[in-house]
């Protein structure tokens, strides 16, 4: 569809049509329109990871949306394939590793071009150039707070620089290959068509560089592709380029390939790609009338993720929103240590406003408790945070990555509340030192900065 972004623009103003979209693999991430109330599932979904991002399209708040102080406090689901009662039953499920989407392919691919043309007698500098300005547009669509992209915010910053492309060894290679790849960009590279035949030439250009047999079985396929485009000789976009099409389909453009001439095809043609269609299947037509029974009502009941979760938080992030001003919550905000007596007043007014009931409570309290889930919802205060470090950083002068560590840990703590010191091992800690906090600090620093992080996990857990 042409003008895609501009209805999913229109879609997320509610006073704007269409009011009701129906999509394929678009709604489960990336779009964020707290309006939605009821969601259609008309698909067999076994990804956890996507059926769980679908199902987050109706967790966003909405103040007001029925009316003032009426606000959003509930979204339906009407679950067509018995997606809720597959996952409901293996609550284990995990996903299966499936192929790698097309863009982060494409990424990767283009980066080990470069290497294979630059070990190539022929240096092949225009190409490698472009290849290069290619992937350096791409890097820099990429937003740095998009949270797919925060984690591997250092390299993409990195990489947005220009001058970091002009030497790319091996580790800035296995950096965009590892890191980058595949992260959201606002680059704009065409219909699915076209990125389709940019794998096939790109690939294509990778064998030839490398004199591996399987350039053969691709050029077969560009091949059958330039002539689904002869069939299409009326039209004018392709009748415009004719004499490449019949070229590709002759010996002599084959005896005399290079890897620059498949790049003007591939520039040449991808935006022909989708004027090809897929051979017509044979059309079997029936007469049976769909018959919808009557719907029940499926409920999750693991509190530990999945609907039930999410409309729990939702109902939580709503009585915080409206009691910001109690002194609990406070406390939970800016890492002062909380009382029993704290967490059971607090709990009492849970129940009586209805936003929870006891077993809740008490499935709560066996992982990990009111307090640290509050904290999680809530964050913690960014000055409290700095303030937590204030002494730390006072003893020591730190340098550059030291600085850019803890400001990391602040970050982490002020947009999820707590943070578990393991994660210091991990990404995107990591992207600062391969070896995480202990690459950084010494040891006896990095001792002082799990205690201080612990003891701020701790202030909220009576």
């Amino acid at each position: 569809m042409t003008y895609t972004q501009s209805l999913i623009d229109d879609f997320s103003e509610k006073d704007k049509a269409p009011h009701i979209a129906a999509s394929v693999d678009m709604l489960d991430t990336g779009i964020d329109v707290p309006e939605v109330v009821n969601l259609v599932f008309f698909k067999v979904v076994r990804s956890k990871t996507k059926f769980w991002q679908m199902v987050g399209r109706g967790t966003r708040l909405c103040p007001d949306l029925f009316g003032p102080d009426e606000d959003k406090d509930e979204f339906v689901i009407f679950d067509f394939c018995q997606n809720l009662e597959f996952f409901n039953e293996n609550p284990n499920f995990t996903d299966g590793v499936g192929s790698k989407p097309i863009s982060e392919r494409l990424f990767t691919t283009r980066v080990e071009l470069i290497d294979a043309a630059q070990e190539d007698d022929n240096p092949h500098e225009d190409l490698v150039r472009s290849i290069k300005q290619r992937l350096q547009d791409e890097v820099a669509g990429m937003p740095l707070d998009n949270f797919i992209v925060r984690a591997k915010r250092r390299s993409v910053e990195r990489f947005q620089k220009p001058d970091s492309w002009s030497d790319l060894t091996l580790e800035a290679r296995m950096a965009l290959t590892d890191d980058v790849a595949g992260l959201p960009s606002a680059f704009e590279d065409g219909a699915l068509p076209a990125k389709q035949f940019d794998l096939l030439c790109l690939n294509s250009q990778l064998r030839l560089l490398q004199n591996d047999g399987g350039f053969s079985v691709l050029q077969q396929r560009i091949i059958r592709f330039a002539s689904a485009l002869e069939e299409l000789e009326n039209v004018p976009l392709v009748a415009k380029e004719l004499e490449l099409i019949l070229d590709l389909q002759s010996d002599a453009f084959w005896e005399a390939v290079t890897v620059e001439s498949l790049e003007s095809v591939r520039k040449r043609l991808r935006g022909l790609a989708e004027l090809i269609k897929p051979k017509e299947r044979k059309i079997v037509i029936t007469d049976f009338i769909d018959e919808i029974d009557e719907g029940t009502n499926i409920v999750m009941p693991d509190i530990g993720s999945g609907v039930d979760k999410a409309r729990f938080k939702m109902k939580v992030r709503k009585f915080v929103e409206a009691h910001r001003d109690h002194i609990t919550l406070n406390k939970v905000k800016f890492g002062q240590q909380l009382t029993k007596q704290d967490l059971d007043e607090l709990s009492a007014i849970l129940v009586s406003e209805g936003v929870t009931d006891q077993k809740t409570l008490k499935n709560l309290d066996d992982n990990g408790g009111l307090g640290p889930f509050l904290r999680s919802l809530i964050g913690l205060d960014r000055a409290a945070a700095k303030d937590a470090f204030g002494g730390f950083t006072t003893l020591h002068r730190l340098s550059a990555d030291q600085t850019e560590f803890l400001d990391l840990i602040i970050d982490s703590l002020t947009e999820g509340g707590i943070v578990e010191p393991a994660a210091f091992y991990e990404s995107p800690f990591t992207d600062i030192d391969d070896q995480g906090i202990a690459g950084v600090f010494s040891r006896e620093q990095a001792k002082t900065i799990v205690a201080i992080v612990r003891t701020l996990n701790e202030s909220a857990a009576a």
